[in-house]
């Protein structure tokens, strides 16, 4: 069946980083912390066919590990333990998520493969594994489906359901899967509904 790969990341941040653009002197490089993935299938019913989740141990530029700000713990939830108890370097984190994918397309609201791959990759000093190729803007797909620009300027990721009206069980927000099944869910409802045509994950 063919497949995309939905996909958004968590990366570090004090209160205040995105309006500062990281550029403050104690702002942390916006380093992933967390992948979360999910498969949709394209043809017979656009069914999700799988999710993953992986947490990043996120390091600076000279190999140690960021302590987690307060901040950043309360708006996702991750917290010190569950890096040391479920984080993976980068690397790692890649080559699990690019086994998920079976070689799919990736597709994020935005351009959170930046973070996960140029920024992370950067800073980790290690050679990206998933070339740019493999990535696009899930932006696209929804404005393929008639999404008013006006609307999408102003609906995050974690919002996209709730913005078309999609049911689906409870999600948190700033939860890297959670924001991924947002998007996921809503493209499902998009194909099933015809708004959306599978051919155009293809040709855009």
């Amino acid at each position: 069946m063919k497949t995309a790969i939905i996909f958004d990341c968590e990366f570090l941040c004090l209160e205040g980083s995105q309006r500062r653009f990281w550029c403050a002197a104690h702002d942390p490089d916006p380093v992933i912390a967390q992948i979360g993935a999910v498969r949709l299938g394209l043809e017979d019913g656009f069914p999700l066919l799988g999710t993953h989740k992986a947490y990043v141990q996120p390091v600076d530029r000279f190999g140690n590990r960021y302590t987690l700000d307060p901040f950043f713990t309360k708006l996702t939830g991750i917290t010190e333990e569950t890096m040391d108890t479920e984080g993976v370097a980068i690397g790692e984190a890649l080559a699990d998520v690019d086994r998920f994918s079976g070689g799919a397309r990736f597709w994020s609201w935005g351009k959170d493969e930046l973070n996960m791959v140029a920024i992370s990759c950067y800073v980790a000093g290690i050679q990206p594994s998933i070339p740019a190729g493999r990535f696009d803007n899930a932006v696209k797909l929804l404005i393929a489906a008639g999404m008013p620009v006006e609307d999408l300027a102003k609906t995050p990721s974690n919002r996209l359901a709730e913005y078309y009206g999609v049911e689906h069980p409870p999600l948190r927000g700033h939860d890297a899967l959670d924001d991924a099944l947002s998007v996921a869910y809503t493209l499902q409802h998009l194909l099933k509904a015809g708004t959306l045509r599978p051919d155009v994950f293809d040709h855009l």
